[in-house]
């Protein structure tokens, strides 16, 4: 049996601010070296601004077509048998297992003009590698996982007799996933899409293969950090950091209060 309640509380706190608060506060204190023009200055310039578009836009944009791919793929694991099934769930979790950078070198092999995927690309225009779209494709496959095991279990937990019920009063399969089913999974499908966007707005690895690092086109927020770190512009870096977690916590914030509204509404409407 774990102890009382007090130390736990203190152990979680203790660990919290060990991994979490220490690691941010040494960020917001170097920040502090710089003088107001300079923090101002190193946060807007072409090259960030640029930055922060691509960052936060590619990472909405990956985060929303997870959450039409990952509830998918749940559905398809969940509500049907077929050979080669636990594969396919095992398969789920290789963004997980595989490191960040091997995923880049994997996916710029894939998607380069003589690549097994690119070469078909190729002949109709499409270029993926050192472009914009590649980073949507690496922020794609880092970010599946979290909706896919966000959803999953929440389908598996699903009633069938409520479908049952809707269908005895005539509805049909589509009528029955937007008004019975997909209601229940709301609340998870905006949590897998905060985790997935989270996760998206601090890849780093398999985003610099196949991105080209291009500046003011296909450079995104954590390259630029790196940059002033290579440099020795420590003060700089952080500055670019100490912007991108305010914007990042503001946006993760407003996305708990729209699931947390959610879920007041679902229960709301069952009760």
């Amino acid at each position: 049996m774990l102890p009382g309640f007090k130390l736990t509380l203190g152990g979680t706190l203790f660990f919290l601010a060990l991994v979490v608060l220490v690691p941010l506060s040494a960020v917001i204190w170097k920040t502090t070296t710089l003088t107001w023009p300079e923090f101002w200055h190193t946060v807007t310039t072409p090259k960030a601004l640029a930055a922060y578009r691509l960052t936060f836009g590619a990472s909405l944009l990956a985060a929303l077509a997870n959450v039409c791919f990952g509830l998918l793929v749940a559905w398809v694991l969940v509500r049907y048998e077929f050979p080669g099934r636990q594969w396919v769930d095992a398969l789920v979790d290789l963004p997980f297992a595989l490191p960040t950078s091997v995923a880049g070198i994997t996916l710029a092999a894939l998607y380069s003009p003589n690549g097994w995927i690119g070469q078909f690309l190729a002949p109709l225009g499409l270029a993926v590698t050192n472009t914009r779209i590649g980073i949507w494709v690496a922020l794609t496959f880092i970010g599946l996982p979290f909706l896919v095991r966000t959803v999953q279990p929440v389908l598996e937990e699903l009633e069938p007799e409520l479908e049952e019920a809707a269908a005895s009063l005539g509805a049909n399969r589509w009528q029955i996933f937007w008004m019975v089913i997909l209601p229940s999974l709301v609340p998870a499908l905006i949590t897998g899409f905060a985790l997935a966007f989270a996760r998206a707005l601090g890849e780093y690895g398999s985003v610099i293969f196949i991105a080209g690092n291009i500046p003011l086109k296909t450079q995104i927020v954590p390259v630029v950090i790196m940059e002033h770190l290579d440099t020795f512009e420590y003060a700089r870096g952080t500055a670019l950091a100490v912007v991108m977690l305010t914007i990042s916590f503001t946006l993760l914030l407003a996305i708990n209060f729209l699931q947390n509204w959610s879920q007041r509404s679902n229960a709301t409407h069952r009760a």
